[in-house]
């Protein structure tokens, strides 16, 4: 078992190897007092185990875990800091065992029994499990054959946004910066640091319990969620989009519905990240567009009912739509239902005098004059 030390205090590095020596049952390989320097030995020679300061200048013990990690993702790493709030942290930023300065002997016992044992037990193996599914529609949800899984969340808020923002960029590499000025714009660069790492390793834990290949890549300064596994609802929903061109036959009405049950809600809707709203319009654009071709073609087969609930569910969605008030009113003409057509019209002109100060637009009224016209004929 290769053993190396990062520390960036020559007498702290002494004193950890004094600790080693002294307990006998591993053997430290290499040390190091620069995180860069380090990061290349595991690069060079594969290492099992690393004991890392946390507080170092420039390159700081956080970063380089995720360096190594990216070399080797089964790398243990040990923890060290002189700072008790980090020691806090440490479990959450997927250590193995943290240690705090001055290492008292005992204490490091303990860390170097936990290491063996979690050797002993060897890696776990994967079983990917099928039907995963990640919901972006509405709020971000985990699903398992179609069932919410209501036993895997993220802890924070921010650690939500964080993986909504990497989902959002799929398969990209995204700069560690711009995860920085997305995210925590208000915080100071180092307690930024930790809330990343902390939020990145509640991603990979997550990924991790769930069973599916996806994994929170870094490299060069970014980071990277791939695909492996996931199944996206928004990604479902253009590609049945995308598979229907025209809506002709029942079978292809049959096909829309399905498609359109994707859709939930408005993308991340109930979060309302501020960097998703132009995909949210673009989505939500695609949407009203697909719905508008689906109630065309019922209208024209006989499915007015079917019609008129989608009609009405898109006006409830965009109340002030004088052009979706006259579809309404219009497919309720056509129905011959008289009084429920000047109650909608009734009901639409209050609102707009109420909340807009404002009356339907000229063609608006015009439709509505047309089909009264036409009852008294």
């Amino acid at each position: 078992m290769r053993v190396i030390l990062i520390d960036d205090e020559k007498p702290a590095l002494a004193h950890i190897e004094w600790l080693f020596e002294r307990d006998g049952r591993l053997q430290v390989a290499a040390k190091f007092t620069s995180a860069r320097d380090g990061i290349q030995d595991v690069r060079d020679t594969p290492a099992h185990i690393v004991f890392l300061d946390i507080n170092m200048p420039g390159l700081n013990g956080l970063e380089a875990a995720e360096h190594i990690r990216s070399i080797n993702p089964d790398i243990r790493i040990v923890y060290i800091t002189a700072y008790s709030e980090y020691a806090i942290e440490a479990f959450e930023l997927n250590a193995l065992d943290y240690l705090l300065k001055p290492v008292h002997p005992e204490r490091f016992k303990k860390t170097i029994t936990r290491i063996i044992e979690d050797y002993s037990r060897g890696k776990p193996e994967k079983q990917p499990l099928p039907g995963r599914q990640v919901l972006c529609f509405k709020r971000l949800a985990f699903h398992d054959d179609g069932k919410t899984n209501t036993s895997l969340r993220l802890r924070t808020l921010k650690a939500q946004e964080l993986f909504a923002f990497l989902l959002h960029h799929k398969d990209q590499w995204v700069a560690k910066q711009q995860l920085l000025d997305t995210l925590w714009p208000d915080s100071d660069y180092e307690k930024a640091m930790m809330l990343l790492h902390t939020s990145v390793y509640q991603i990979r834990k997550l990924m991790k319990d769930w069973k599916v290949e996806a994994l929170v890549e870094f490299a060069l300064d970014s980071y990277r969620l791939t695909s492996n596994g996931l199944k996206l609802d928004v990604e479902q929903f253009e590609q049945g989009v995308a598979a229907i061109r025209a809506i002709d036959t029942e079978q292809q009405r049959i096909a829309a519905e399905q498609t359109l049950s994707l859709y939930a809600g408005d993308y991340f809707e109930e979060h309302d990240f501020l960097w998703a709203r132009q995909r949210r319009d673009e989505l939500r654009a695609k949407y009203v567009r697909f719905v508008r071709s689906l109630i065309h073609y019922e209208m024209n087969a006989g499915h007015e009912q079917e019609a008129l609930k989608r009609l009405l569910l898109l006006h409830e969605q965009e109340p002030y739509s004088d052009e979706l008030c006259r579809q309404i009113l219009k497919l309720l003409g056509k129905m011959g239902e008289r009084e429920a057509l000047a109650l909608y019209y009734d009901d639409f002109a209050r609102l707009l005098l109420e909340e807009l100060n404002c009356e339907p637009e000229p063609e608006t009224k015009h439709v509505m004059k047309q089909l009264k016209g036409a009852q008294l004929k």
